[in-house]
């Protein structure tokens, strides 16, 4: 069986850092979409000077972009044994075009990681990315640890447009929670503990909804310390 897995959560959580770590520990594709899209940002193309000028807003793409360019990433040879779907969905819509292209594979594992406001506003106020590639930084470096680049503040993590960010998720991406709650599948992750912490309630979580057959793990020495 594949192991299809979802990390649900608001701007800050520690999506991406989980994600990271479980999708190198089964040596499965994380597949990111914010990824994808700085990547399109970073070319030049149509796509990406769109998508840039409404992420600086705090805003969301539509659903037709997001379920398009997930569905052309999850036909990639890659994906076929498992992925980790990190920033995709975050509408219902998105949500049910996703079981439609689901449809004839294994079942979706979907962890949610809740964090309260207050904490998520001080991670994103405060963190880094490179200039150059888009990488989070980690914990007091002081230059990108993928290429070398120059530090900065994300254009989206501003005070004012955290708050914008946060209160979006509130309003189309916290019905995914309900959306996904009754199934077998689901799991909540208190995402308010350190990265390490994290990381161990979500390996229990999938080993618990039938994970844990799925693939032998790979011991994985991620980065300790920083938000998870």
């Amino acid at each position: 069986m594949a192991l299809n897995l979802i990390v649900l959560g608001p701007p800050g959580a520690g999506k991406g850092t989980q994600a990271e770590r479980f999708a190198r520990s089964r040596g499965i594709p994380r597949i990111s979409t914010g990824d994808i899209l700085r990547d399109a940002v970073a070319a030049g193309t149509e796509l990406g000077r769109k998508a840039k000028a409404i992420m600086d807003r705090g805003e969301l793409l539509s659903d037709d972009v997001m379920i398009g360019i997930v569905r052309e990433r999850l036909d990639r040879p890659d994906a076929r044994g498992g992925f980790v779907l990190d920033g995709f969905p975050r509408t219902v819509a998105q949500a049910e075009a996703l079981d439609a292209i689901m449809k004839g594979r294994d079942p979706l594992i979907v962890l949610n990681i809740p964090v309260p406001e207050a904490e998520l506003v001080k991670r994103l106020a405060s963190r880094l990315v490179c200039e150059r590639c888009g990488t989070n930084a980690l914990p007091e470096s002081s230059a990108c640890a993928k290429c070398g680049g120059r530090l900065v503040q994300r254009a989206d993590d501003s005070h004012d447009v955290v708050r914008e960010r946060l209160a979006v998720y509130e309003r189309q991406s916290r019905p995914l929670v309900e959306y996904y709650r009754t199934r077998p599948t689901f799991r909540s992750i208190n995402g308010a503990q350190t990265p390490d912490r994290v990381t161990e309630d979500f390996v229990a979580a999938i080993e618990a909804v039938g994970g844990a057959s799925i693939g032998a793990p790979v011991r994985v020495e991620g980065p300790h310390g920083g938000h998870p």
